[in-house]
């Protein structure tokens, strides 16, 4: 199993990974599928089904879809081009991708919420076609959205979850007892074999460069959201707090007013900053998702401003370390909260910064893989239940309590030789459990939890 450390660290937009970037993924890809396409198509339309449908809104799932089809992509994303497309669109009631023409595309009508069951495959699902100059359907295909910017076609997601078929790499782990194996027969770090995978599918440099920009977008990320105020979009009126905090925290420096218990500020402020501005739909590293942006980049700020001895010659380390934990949720249990819940996101996570840090700490695989398991087991069981299907409450706080939780569980794994009584793998598979028989109320939908129980109008 090899799933890449710039799969997991995707350079991306807000608000969400799943239901944004997803769907302008998943229009890409079926411009692709016009261009191979041995007739001429005069239109393009799209229905949005499941949680894709019932928070599609607040999450711009219908706007990401809009600009997908006009051409545009998550990593070249410019917002001035978005704005003046977007208007472009609604007046013309064309787009123009290239190599296509132009193809008649009215919004108010060629994109239909569905609020009906769900598709078979997964609760982000959704159905591209493309029309003749009649309007009857000539070509069509179905995706799904299935976390953290990942989408699959139906044929795709049919044919199972390992759907890598490159080359072999040197340590194809596919669980948690799989890479302590492997790690204490090469007597390489959970990082080293990370590193080697990747850079048997592709280069050194092109490795070092790509996690330098990954943690150069996730940095700048923090400090645009430590240094903006103002109310975001959607209709709530949440204000943005992660400036404030943060210059009351550079105020009160030196002046030893603060009790021990203020680092978990420190840390809320640099996650609040994150998914503050995912939340306005700036650019944003997924995470391993958009929902959950801020942990990782959170935990990584707070060991370098707030432990000695920390260094940013080691965040390569600290980010692969990460990715691996990431990969062995995704492929053993899901990092899609409309799928498993926000245990699925936050709760990935935490597992994966608890990681990092506990690496970067100078712990053991088994000190690691003790840290990523402690995260996510006190995540278990969280619902997703976004009000009015914005990623704004409870997500931003979430973020930060993610951030806390994921320090302290690398802390206790320090403290301890590695050994303990549950395995990570038994709460991957406990968290694919819970996440199935979880209702869908409290799976990205909007129809349970505080999105009913908090006014929103």
């Amino acid at each position: 199993m090899f799933l890449s450390v710039f799969e997991m660290f995707k350079v991306g937009i807000g608000p969400s990974s799943s239901h944004t970037m997803g769907p302008m993924v998943a229009a890409a890809r079926f411009l692709e599928l016009m261009r191979a396409a041995p007739f001429d198509c005069a239109g393009v339309k799209g229905s949005l089904h499941g949680s894709l449908a019932f928070t599609g809104v607040g999450h711009a799932t219908d706007r990401a879809t809009i600009l997908g089809l006009a051409g545009f992509k998550p990593e070249t994303y410019d917002t001035d081009a978005a704005e003046a497309a977007l208007a472009a669109i609604r007046d013309t009631r064309t787009v123009a991708p290239e190599g296509l023409g132009t193809l008649n595309f009215d919004p108010e009508r060629d994109i239909v919420f569905d609020y009906g069951p769900p598709l078979p495959g997964h609760a982000n699902g959704m159905i591209l076609m493309a029309t003749d100059a009649q309007g009857d359907v000539i070509l069509q295909e179905t995706y799904y959205s299935v976390g953290g910017g990942f989408v699959l076609t139906e044929a795709e997601l049919a044919a199972g979850r390992d759907t890598d078929d490159g080359p072999p790499v040197p340590y194809p782990f596919k669980t948690a007892a799989e890479m302590l194996e492997m790690a204490q027969a090469s007597g390489k770090t959970i990082a080293q074999m990370k590193a080697a995978n990747e850079v048997s599918r592709g280069c050194d440099q092109s490795l070092k460069q790509g996690l330098t920009r990954v943690w150069d977008v996730m940095n700048a990320c923090i400090e645009r959201g430590l240094g903006t105020e103002g109310t975001l979009p959607g209709g709530l009126r949440v204000r943005r707090r992660a400036k404030a905090i943060h210059d009351a925290l550079m105020a009160e420096r030196g002046m030893n007013l603060n009790a021990p218990h203020t680092i978990n500020d420190w840390m809320s402020t640099y996650a609040m900053a994150v998914n503050e501005e995912n939340a306005a739909g700036g650019q944003v590293v997924t995470a391993p998702t958009n929902g959950a942006a801020g942990v990782v980049p959170a935990v990584i700020r707070y060991w370098l401003d707030h432990v000695p001895g920390a260094t940013t010659a080691r965040i390569a380390e600290f980010l692969l370390t990460a990715a691996a934990i990431g990969g062995l949720v995704k492929y053993n249990a899901s990092i899609s909260g409309a799928e498993a819940g926000c245990q699925a996101e936050v709760g990935s996570a935490a597992a994966m910064a608890a990681a990092g840090l506990a690496a970067v700490m100078g712990g053991t695989p088994e000190q690691i893989e003790n840290a990523a398991e402690i995260a996510l087991e006190h995540h278990l069981g969280m619902s997703c239940d976004p009000v009015r299907g914005l990623v704004q409450v409870p997500c931003i706080e979430r973020n930060g309590l993610g951030a806390i939780k994921a320090v302290s569980a690398a802390s206790l794994s320090l403290r301890g030789d590695g050994t303990h009584l549950v395995p990570l793998d038994a709460c991957i598979e406990t968290m694919r459990q819970t996440g199935a028989d979880m209702s869908e109320k409290y799976k990205e939908t909007s129809l349970g939890g505080l999105a009913v129980n908090v006014p929103n109008c």
